[in-house]
């Protein structure tokens, strides 16, 4: 009988081993190196040795103008991309809500960049950024706005602005479906409830939809940030950084540090500020949403 219960209770752990040796193949180990290698002047080629330098790759990170400057830009990214992202999807979550022939439609409509390579729109949207693309064409052939020659790749700021609008638009769709599927949990007898007592639509939707799909919106908040931080590929392909690393983020510099200068322990130190700061920034997310719904609550 101990043997049948020892076999039942191994039988968990028995389906989550592949999963896990994948983890910590593919994951951990790779995360524990980096860890390491921070703190060396790792060499890959020749046979020198790897040099042990402590903290000063980390000094040198916080000493380091390009550093902030990478810093900033993730920074301006994360905050331009979130809040639409999160506005959006939720308006749009709310539209399409209700049953109707269209709605199907509209789900793959508006999911379909989610799903859509970051590679192939990542050059579609260099395409329609660049001196003869759409946006040019659109601003100042049709609506007069500028000559139409402006030079959006290459300048910090505008930029910038190519890059957050291709992130707004591929991640609207996966924010609309976690706000979609948490309005299905909304109690239809709250609703009917506040409709009864008076409540207008605003506040039905303030009193009763918002508070019950509140851990829905920690989730995207926290899973957004993290996204916008994480900014690798679109940077990559549209500026490659430029012009003269002016729209770096810290992805991208470090991967210009590790494999372009092979600067490994360089990269791998910005890669763990990196992962610290995100992690205490999920923190602080997570407890400022629990503390006011606590409030909210009360």
């Amino acid at each position: 009988m101990s043997r049948r219960r020892a076999a039942t209770a191994a039988t968990p752990y028995l389906f989550l081993a592949p999963g896990l040796v994948l983890f910590a193949v593919t994951v951990l180990y790779p995360t524990l190196q980096a860890f390491q290698m921070s703190f060396f002047d790792w060499k890959i080629v020749g046979s020198a040795t790897s040099e042990f330098l402590g903290l000063d790759n980390y000094a040198r990170a916080f000493t380091d103008d390009h550093f902030w400057l990478a810093l900033s830009n993730s920074g301006i990214y994360m905050v331009l991309t979130v809040a639409p992202q999160i506005v959006i999807g939720l308006g749009l979550a709310l539209l399409i809500q209700k049953k109707s022939p269209t709605q199907p439609l509209f789900r793959v409509l508006f999911y379909l960049p989610v799903v859509t390579s970051w590679v192939v729109v990542s050059f579609l949207f260099k395409f329609l950024f660049s001196d003869g693309g759409l946006i040019n064409f659109a601003l100042g052939d049709l609506l007069h706005v500028t000559n139409g020659d402006t030079a959006w790749l290459a300048d910090r700021w505008t930029g910038l602005i190519a890059i957050c609008a291709l992130g707004v638009w591929k991640g609207i769709g996966w924010s609309m479906m976690i706000f979609l599927a948490a309005l299905q949990g909304v109690p239809q007898a709250l609703i009917e409830a506040a409709n009864m007592d008076g409540a207008n639509r605003w506040q039905r939707f303030k009193v009763v939809t918002v508070p019950a799909i509140w851990p829905a919106i920690l989730f995207v908040t926290v899973m957004l940030v993290i996204g916008g931080f994480n900014v690798f590929i679109s940077v990559y392909l549209m500026t490659g950084g430029g012009p003269a690393g002016r729209t770096d983020v810290l992805l991208t510099y470090m991967y210009e540090q590790a494999f372009n200068n092979l600067d490994f322990g360089y990269g791998s130190a910005i890669a763990v500020i990196l992962t610290i700061m995100v992690f205490m920034l999920s923190v602080v997310q997570m407890k400022v949403f629990r503390d006011r719904n606590g409030g909210g609550a009360q």
